[in-house]
């Protein structure tokens, strides 16, 4: 089971970089996504049931929509701007706190906890069943709001008046020039 834990650690420090390295935004977010999925996965294997729930469909989800919503809204224009820190500083900015984060995540994985868990169901529903529902509400709200951003605006159309034509007369004398007399009125 370690094996596949260091996989999916790797895999979710690729996906990051990835989503660090990439020029265009819409494909930065899709690493992203895959980088927030990997990461509720390993909380989901060191037992963090709720976090991995909730990293899953805020993170890889909501998230995701809404970066491809304002990409797509604002328009996705490469600029290559020079960064003000030096690489060798990001790097290693970078760096740290994953290793801070192994330090303290990797004693836990293999650690049996010595009490036993209610089943999911209940830890979800009548322990958490609040956060749940709040989520919920959070995601739909979510969704009617993109729907709304995306929706296009209803012009009523008026109704077309049938036009009168008159046929075309053929060899049909010019009409004459109508001329308006004016008098001037003396007060």
């Amino acid at each position: 089971m370690r094996e596949i834990e260091i996989v999916l650690v790797v895999g979710a420090l690729l996906c990051a970089l990835q989503a660090m390295r990439v020029k265009r935004l819409l494909v930065s977010a899709l690493w992203l996504a895959g980088c927030s999925a990997l990461v509720s996965v390993i909380f989901f294997a060191i037992g963090a049931h709720e976090i991995a729930v909730i990293e899953l469909s805020v993170g890889a989800g909501l998230v995701t929509v809404l970066f491809v919503l304002a990409i797509s809204i604002a328009g996705e224009e490469v600029i290559d701007i020079r960064s003000i820190i030096p690489k060798p500083i990001a790097w290693a900015l970078v760096i740290i706190p994953i290793v801070l984060l192994g330090v303290m995540v990797i004693p836990t994985i293999g650690a049996a906890s010595s009490t036993t868990e209610p089943p999911f169901a209940t830890v979800l529903w009548q322990q958490r069943g609040l956060d749940a529902l709040v989520q919920s509400g959070l995601i739909f709200a979510a969704v009617v709001g993109l729907l709304g951003l995306l929706a296009e605006a209803k012009v009523p159309v008026k109704e077309k008046q049938p036009v009168k034509s008159t046929p075309p007369q053929v060899n049909a004398p010019a009409p004459k020039p109508v001329t308006v007399a004016t008098h001037e009125v003396k007060a």
